[in-house]
């Protein structure tokens, strides 16, 4: 099994990417191996919070040229993770039957990224 670091590359920062942090999607690029369950694992270790969803796209490369020379760009997996911006407290039974509510230890945004703030 992949480390996490291993599975999350990087962050993808663009226009259309910080205009999800709102609703608390964070897009990264991923190992192209990589399935949603380890992704969302990932994240979860990584950054201390809690992921309700995981999206996940594979985009292919360009092809580019300068001059005579022809060549692509690398392909890559994005994946879109959605986080729970609200953490209520969780309720449950108890020795005795007795209900228990603690409240949820994660975080509701990413703040290693440095964006959104």
């Amino acid at each position: 099994m992949k480390s996490p670091q291993e599975i999350i590359i990087k962050p993808i920062i663009t226009e259309h990417s910080t205009d999800g942090l709102a609703d608390g999607v964070y897009t990264f690029e991923v190992a192209k191996d990589a399935t949603k369950p380890e992704i969302r694992q990932a994240v979860e270790k990584l950054f201390g919070v809690k992921v309700l969803k995981v999206n996940t796209i594979n985009v292919r490369g360009k092809e580019k040229r300068m001059g005579y020379t022809k060549g692509h760009t690398p392909s890559i997996k994005k994946a879109m993770v959605t986080i729970d911006l609200e953490p209520g407290q969780e309720t449950y039974l108890g020795e005795g039957g007795k209900e228990v509510s603690v409240d949820r230890k994660y975080k509701t945004s990413i703040e290693e990224l440095g964006i959104g703030q």
